[in-house]
């Protein structure tokens, strides 16, 4: 049985055990809501069943093979927030007044912006599917991401490209990305806080801030590639890879490669671009499982999900957005049963467990890295890792696995 396989089907009888047999007698269950906030109308709404299928998948699985032995029960139910900061914020009340959630399930920027400050008081632990922002790196966390933010992603790239490619100076880079949202600008600050801080790693030759969608990037990716650029980071959306890379078709360097993150990957951007052909030699960089067709433990995972517990969803990156929160929030659940009791879990406790609980990759399957989190910051500050996704020879496959990601500073 190849190791993979190994760690998954452990992990399953680990999981599975304590409701194995007649000699466990049934527990008394206590019912707890965590509300999944989604994007059914909005502009991620076309790709969302792939985000939200999972966590139903997880949930269902989890209650069968783990509740039951604990004596918890989890209900899910799903919130159209449209992306929208102020749908959000205006569904929020109601959605404590029905539910009384002892978590809730986010997709973006706009959940984080609603409720960041008004969470602490309710007592509700928000789990996130993207990674961190620089705006909300603050102490005392009641927002949690499994990832850091984009800037610690892009930054454990840069590392591992300049090794790979035997660089001995600073790798020079060109960041597309656009003051239209936050998030955007943000994700520029984060690289070029790295460079400021690493010049002997790291040169931000220049940084675009050009329109949401952009048709046109041919003078701009001409004029890096004049100075130098050897890696172009795109992780805002796909319009502006698309463009890029034409840019780049267009005057002949195909020796540039583009970086992009989980939601605006390989697939999504190569269907954008007319096939996963044109993004050869191209990467992606995330903190959370490559959704290539290799066999790894959270492919297989994703797998059993979906011919058990009738997950209707593509293995793909928004899949594995789903899936990461669902099985951090659940584990941080099975802590807090038996820190506190399994019909004493309140939000606090939720929250309390993620503080004081390490979770191993092999408790969620690969899907995510070890996590130990801290009051001082709503990402883990140290031992994170990321994964690195490529095109190679037409195939979208896994370039690295476990890429340490280095120390940034706050911005």
């Amino acid at each position: 049985m190849p190791t993979r396989r190994k760690i998954l089907s452990a992990a399953l009888l680990a999981a599975g055990c304590a409701t194995m047999g007649v000699t466990v007698p049934a527990a008394a269950q206590t019912t707890y809501s965590i509300a999944s906030l989604a994007d059914f109308t909005g502009p991620y709404a076309d790709v969302m069943k792939d985000m939200v299928g999972p966590r139903w998948g997880a949930i269902d699985w989890w209650n069968n093979e783990v509740g039951k032995g604990l004596g918890v029960r989890l209900v899910l139910k799903d919130y159209d927030t449209r992306y929208d900061v102020a749908q959000t914020a205006s569904l929020w009340p109601g959605i404590l007044s029905e539910l009384r959630p002892i978590a809730a399930l986010g997709v973006g920027g706009p959940d984080v912006a609603a409720l960041q400050n008004r969470l602490p008081d309710d007592k509700v632990p928000l789990i996130m599917a993207t990674a961190a922002y620089g705006y909300a790196w603050m102490p005392n966390p009641w927002i949690f991401n499994s990832r850091p933010t984009y800037g610690h992603e892009a930054s454990a790239f840069y590392d591992w490209y300049r090794q790979q490619k035997g660089i001995t100076g600073p790798l020079k880079i060109g960041v597309i990305s656009s003051e239209a949202a936050p998030a955007y600008v943000d994700i520029a600050k984060g690289t070029q806080k790295y460079a400021a801080d690493n010049p002997d790693k790291l040169i931000v030759v220049e940084t675009v801030f050009t329109e949401v969608q952009p048709s046109d990037l041919t003078t701009q990716i001409n004029r890096m590639a004049r100075a130098g650029v050897q890696v172009i980071n795109i992780q805002t959306n796909t319009a502006a890879v698309v463009a890029t890379k034409r840019a780049l078709q267009a005057i002949g360097r195909k020796d540039i490669p583009i970086v992009m993150s989980s939601h605006n990957g390989l697939p999504a951007s190569g269907k954008a671009a007319g096939g996963l052909a044109q993004l050869e030699g191209d990467f992606e960089v995330y903190g959370m499982a490559i959704a290539s067709p290799d066999k790894t433990s959270s492919h297989d995972f994703f797998d059993m999900l979906r011919d058990k517990h009738k997950v209707q969803a593509n293995w793909n990156s928004l899949s594995v957005m789903g899936l990461a929160p669902t099985l951090l929030l659940v584990r941080a659940i099975e802590a807090a049963a038996k820190q506190v009791g399994p019909d004493k879990i309140t939000g606090e406790a939720v929250r309390k467990a993620l503080l004081s609980t390490q979770i191993s990759s092999e408790q969620m399957f690969e899907v995510l890295p070890n996590l130990a989190f801290s009051n001082d910051a709503p990402f883990p500050l140290s031992g994170l890792t990321v994964n690195i996704g490529t095109v190679k020879d037409g195939k979208y496959t896994i370039a690295a696995e476990r890429v340490p990601v280095p120390v940034v500073n706050k911005w």
